[in-house]
């Protein structure tokens, strides 16, 4: 059986990537999910891709039409395309706003989702001690920290193992997300995604590039 160590570490790992590495493309699976299934917003969406291929298609005849040759023509497809682009922008204002709505439900069960694991796992194991530090080591207020909060006194409790391994996971996830960073050359998240970077010769920290 795996030790519980073991297992408080794996859950904060597990944790972790779900809430920081991967939420986005979590939720866009779920989405993807979501709109293969029949429901309104399925059908909104068809909706929405075939309303956009009869716009696009109705302006690039209308680009390909001369309004001097052939007015009468011209004026049909602009009423075409018109009434195709205004039901465009309504269906895909609707989808925009529950796609929003999605993302805050999907945002807030995952949150919920790995926090109440922590919890039943901490509540679960609260007892039992995962350690024992050498005695008298330090100060007894400290080792009641250190067992908080049901753990036997001069032991590291789960809670406070859990707090070091998410501590860890999140410091070296920040290293290697940092290095891979800096060996790629761009930045390849935030606002900056995508633009290159270049090293500060006197400070040797790396800085956006300017254009």
């Amino acid at each position: 059986m795996p030790s519980v160590l073991l297992i408080t570490f794996c859950l904060q790992l597990l944790i972790h990537a779900l809430n920081t590495l991967f939420p986005q493309t979590i939720t866009e699976l779920l989405w993807l999910l979501y709109t293969k299934l029949p429901t309104p917003q399925s059908s909104d969406a068809q909706e929405t891709v075939r309303l956009k291929k009869e716009v696009v298609r109705l302006h690039r005849e209308m680009s390909a039409t001369s309004a001097q040759d052939d007015f009468a023509k011209w004026a049909r497809l602009r009423r075409e395309h018109d009434k195709a682009k205004a039901r465009y922008d309504e269906k895909a204002k609707g989808i925009q706003n529950f796609r929003a709505t999605f993302d805050k439900s999907i945002s807030a069960l995952r949150w919920l989702g790995t926090q109440g694991l922590q919890f039943l796992c901490n509540a679960y194991y609260s007892k039992q001690p995962m350690f024992y530090l050498p005695q008298y080591w330090v100060p007894y207020p400290v080792e009641w920290v250190l067992s908080f909060p049901r753990a036997p006194i001069g032991s590291i409790s789960v809670n406070i193992w859990a707090i070091a391994c998410a501590c860890v996971i999140g410091l070296v996830s920040e290293a290697i997300r940092a290095s891979f960073t800096l060996r790629q050359g761009k930045v390849f998240e935030g606002n900056n995604k995508g633009e290159p970077l270049k090293m500060d010769a006197k400070s040797g920290s790396s800085v956006k590039k300017e254009h």
